[in-house]
């Protein structure tokens, strides 16, 4: 990674003629962008060794190559490169933190086996309390998705894979599942044994990254299917 971020930062400051075309309109961007996407890919993957959270990182640079101001690009293969090892390890570093706390604003760390009675219990209220509203809120897969995108960094191929759902499908689960946290609009009434065994596999998924009962609770509630809320019946 670190030759990538050199390679890239010698070709910038090297003052030399430049290595491609200027990408001063949208067409000379997308004509760049098109032709060296191959070896982004690999970067991306290289980094992340994955190849669905390598295409999200291509979008994310794509995206930002519209935001950059093009006309003071001197190599924009140089600058390319750079930006997508960027985004890669910031993507990294993220999932990496997912896996360790566990933490979103909806999913908070769980009890650390260190801390004090009175810290645990505090911490493991919070998560059972964050597991009830996901229930309430949230239709069985947006609920798996969820978790599993946002708690534990599940790429959305695996997610898709499990649900049996498209990769597209499983993005748009999550979406829609932060779309209805965020509005509250949504109740269902919570089964106790659904929510304890779900708390249950939440935390020690969390403490011990054993992730297959956690799997399974979720895709147990997947297909069983639960009331549905006041005055709405469509999973939207």
């Amino acid at each position: 990674m670190e030759t990538y971020l050199r390679e890239a930062r010698r070709s910038q400051e090297s003052g030399g003629r430049p290595a491609t075309s200027t990408i001063d309109d949208v067409e000379d961007a997308a004509a760049v962008y098109l032709r060296i996407r191959p070896s982004l890919v690999t970067i991306a993957y290289r980094i992340l060794g994955n190849a669905s959270e390598a295409e999200d990182v291509l979008q994310e640079v794509w995206l930002r190559l519209h935001r950059t101001d093009r006309q003071a690009v001197h190599s924009p293969s140089a600058l390319l490169r750079t930006i997508t090892v960027r985004v890669a390890i910031n993507v990294l570093h993220s999932a990496r933190r997912r896996r360790e706390y566990c933490a979103t604003p909806w999913l908070p760390e769980p009890p650390d086996p260190d801390a004090t009675p009175e810290a645990a219990a505090e911490r493991q209220d919070a998560v059972e309390r964050a597991v009830a509203l996901l229930l309430e809120t949230l239709t069985p897969r947006q609920c798996a998705a969820f978790i599993l995108r946002e708690g534990f960094g599940y790429p959305y191929d695996r997610i898709a894979g499990l649900l049996d759902l498209s990769v597209v499908n499983a993005r748009q689960q999550v979406t829609r599942a932060q779309r209805h946290l965020v509005g509250r609009g949504r109740r269902r009434p919570v089964d106790s044994v659904t929510h304890r065994r779900l708390v249950q596999a939440f935390l020690a998924a969390a403490q011990t990254g054993e992730l297959a009962r956690l799997e399974q609770v979720l895709l147990n509630d997947v297909e069983r299917p639960r009331s549905a809320p006041v005055g709405r019946t469509a999973d939207a």
